[in-house]
């Protein structure tokens, strides 16, 4: 096996650059190759943009799915257009097979409950008596700790805290809300807020303001039943004649297929996802909306449900207990972005949080009934190749 490795003679640091244009043009002579393409996909202002070593910005193909009607449990009901950013072909499509077959049939409806954006410190205590100790501090001081969290920013309200220990080590997970933000920085800066005043008060060290007792982008078992960000059902009854006429098959092959690949076959696999591809949504909605991507880890995590009702019609839904998503701050000031949430018109986080729960179920209609069909290499061969 034969290795080629492309060797440089410069001594700069891109860091030493001034602006994307010089360090742009120091990799196309240092590289020998062009970036044309990359420069003319820059369209935001610097100050809104949050990357070091800038050069310029990269594109995805955006597609649209809908209308889908949803409706919440305080009956508000809306049709919604939802912007898909993918490189996969017949994703979109799928999606908006979904779509169609959902709102042909009443709609979705949904439920959103707000949990908070976590951050788990660990600390190090020395013996089981400090943990003791430690745990007795947290709770006789709730009123300093929150306190100490919201003094970091107006848009922060510190909710709550869990405790588990090993040995000598405590990992303390706090939970915050932050309004319309995602709000991982702000989790950050109050934590470490937090984690000043209790060195301050007990001696006690931190060891990290990050312990992976948030657990923040990672698939874990604590954030399916302890929740994160969101969590959010989702469902909808397709009548025998939309199953059949859209979906071109029947609701006792699809819950066959659900049964064997979402419920078996994630037991087989030892999966924290039961369900057919939750990450093939929640990745394009969040490439196209200005999310975190590492968070479409925790959105991946959940629960399809499918059972054959009276008539043969097929009722599915979706439960997903971690979503971290924001309609303000980080990627989403970014002006393609911005623009592509105006499509959907969310008001606000918990909004936007309906929408992408209700394309996920979608989703996840379109691509069982195809599995059912026996359609999917089909499909993927005449729309992904």
């Amino acid at each position: 096996m034969i290795f080629l490795i492309r060797k440089t003679n410069s001594t700069m640091k891109i860091s030493q650059f001034k602006n994307p244009t010089e360090r742009r043009l120091f990799l196309e002579k240092e590289l020998q190759i062009r970036l044309e393409a990359i420069n003319r996909a820059h369209v935001d202002n610097e100050k809104d943009i949050h990357c070091e070593n800038f050069i310029g910005e990269t594109t995805l193909p955006l597609g649209v799915v809908g209308p889908l009607r949803i409706q919440n449990l305080e009956l508000r009901m809306k049709d919604y257009y939802v912007p898909l950013a993918t490189t996969e072909g017949a994703l979109v499509a799928s999606v908006n097979r979904g779509c169609k077959a959902l709102t042909l049939s009443g709609g979705v409806k949904v439920n959103t409950h707000k949990i908070g954006v976590t951050r788990g410190p660990v600390f190090y205590t020395g013996s089981l008596q400090k943990n003791q100790e430690f745990y007795e501090w947290l709770n006789k001081n709730k009123r300093q700790i929150s306190q100490a969290a919201e003094s970091t920013s107006s848009h922060l309200k510190f909710k709550k805290y869990d405790i588990k220990s090993v040995a000598d080590y405590v990992f303390v997970r706090f939970y915050f809300d932050t309004e319309n933000a995602m709000g991982m920085n702000m989790a950050t800066i109050a934590t470490q807020a937090i984690v000043d005043l209790i060195e301050k008060e007990t001696g006690i060290e931190c060891m990290s303001v990050a312990g992976n007792f948030d657990t923040d982008k990672k698939p874990a078992w604590l954030n399916f039943l302890n929740n994160r960000g969101f969590k959010t059902w989702a469902e909808g009854i397709i009548p025998e004649k939309t199953v059949q006429g859209i979906l071109k098959t029947t609701a006792e092959k699809i819950y066959e297929v659900w049964l064997a690949k979402c419920m078996i076959g994630s037991a087989m696999s030892g999966s924290l996802g039961f369900n057919a591809h939750f990450a093939n949504v929640v990745a394009a909605l969040f490439a196209a909306t200005g999310q975190d991507l590492a968070h479409v880890v925790e959105g991946s995590l959940g629960v399809t449900r499918a059972k054959i009702i009276k008539k043969g019609n097929l009722y599915i839904s979706v439960y997903m207990p971690s979503l971290m998503v924001g309609t303000i701050g980080g990627g989403t000031k970014l002006k393609t972005k911005q623009e592509a949430l105006s499509i959907i018109g969310a008001k606000n986080s918990e909004e936007f949080a309906e929408v992408l729960t209700g394309t996920v179920l979608a989703g996840e209609i379109s691509l069982l009934a195809s599995l059912a069909q026996g359609t999917l290499a089909k499909v993927h061969k005449k729309l992904g190749r």
